[in-house]
């Protein structure tokens, strides 16, 4: 039997300065609008009916009313009713509703 006793942890990674600007910014340092582009992509590959609506509700009080609805109550406001969404989706619908926050945006959602 060979000894692998060299071997068997994980290699020592040093992290320096010189590597800040490669390194991925976390979600919540990236800008507002690249965060909801990625909620609403997010969202999208699952459901896309309820990004269009978003899109086209953002920047007004009904947007918050209508992701209020999704998560609390389960229906889409179009007929379709769900017993509820991934941890995931859900996630991104409560980020989506904390970055519309209580005063509308002025920039409008893009669509990607």
């Amino acid at each position: 039997m060979q000894d692998n006793s060299e071997f068997s942890s994980f290699p020592i990674i040093s992290y320096t300065e010189e590597h800040e600007p490669t390194r991925p910014s976390p979600l919540h340092e990236q800008p507002k609008q690249a965060r909801i582009d990625h909620q609403l992509a997010m969202i999208g590959e699952q459901h896309e009916h309820i990004v269009k609506i978003i899109r086209i509700l953002w920047g007004h009080k009904e947007c918050l009313d209508y992701i209020k609805q999704l998560v609390f109550d389960g229906g889409d406001g179009v007929g379709r009713s769900r017993v509820g969404f991934k941890q995931e989706i859900l996630a991104a619908l409560i980020d989506l509703s904390n970055l519309h926050g209580a005063a509308p945006t002025e920039t409008p959602v893009t669509d990607r």
